[in-house]
């Protein structure tokens, strides 16, 4: 088990579930690095819960019902004090890539280890990227597919020379919002600021118009 953190990172569970959403909530409940805030059967009541509560993490199964976890993260990354969320689902597939897609910070299989999905969460609190079944190959290949839709709509803004003054004006987000989205658009493209993004925007367009 990883240390201690200074404070319990408070987390939200949702599943739909109810036996599943359960036995997850005694599992956080016995880790001492967890603080169990809320937990919910839906996308909707999760995303209710967290305009009125935030937490540092939401853990969240990729199909949750109604709307998916997909669409809940597009919509809460538009808010303040967003929570970094971790997707669990099935190993297979393109469920861990699509979760980057989509904004999570991390994704654990449903079918693996307990202690995994609680190092991951800690791991997501502390501000790192798990993806522990995406092939690395493929994503050091063409990083630009890892971003959102609002991370891409923000490096396209970044690239028409915006400032970071007048993204929140032109993407109509909060100046706290844009740093969360920047800090993701750094970490994915592997970039230091904002000038090493750009360039690389540039450069992935000059080889994706080449081919």
């Amino acid at each position: 088990m990883a240390d201690l953190p200074s404070a319990p990172i408070d987390i939200m569970l949702a599943d739909g579930n109810p036996l599943v959403l359960t036995a997850m909530s005694e599992l956080f409940d016995r880790d001492p690095r967890f603080s169990l805030v809320a937990t919910s059967a839906t996308a909707e009541g999760f995303l209710g819960t967290a305009m009125r509560v935030p937490v540092q993490v939401g853990v969240v199964d990729w199909n949750l019902p109604v709307i998916g976890a997909a669409k809940l993260i597009e919509v809460l990354r538009e808010q303040d004090n967003t929570p970094r969320f971790v997707v669990y689902g099935d190993a297979g597939g393109d469920t861990a890539r699509l979760a980057m897609q989509a904004g999570a910070a991390g994704f654990v299989a449903r079918s693996g280890e307990v202690a995994g999905l609680l190092d991951t969460c800690a791991e997501v609190a502390a501000g790192k990227m798990v993806f522990p079944f995406i092939d690395v190959r493929e994503m050091q290949q063409d990083p630009i597919h890892s971003l959102s839709r609002k991370e891409r709509a923000m490096l396209e803004a970044l690239a028409k020379g915006l400032s970071n003054r007048d993204l929140p004006k032109d993407l109509g987000i909060s100046t706290n919002t844009v740093k969360f989205h920047l800090s993701n658009i750094y970490e994915k493209l592997s970039v230091k600021n904002r000038a090493q993004a750009i360039a690389y925007y540039y450069s992935s367009q000059f080889a994706g118009g080449s081919r």
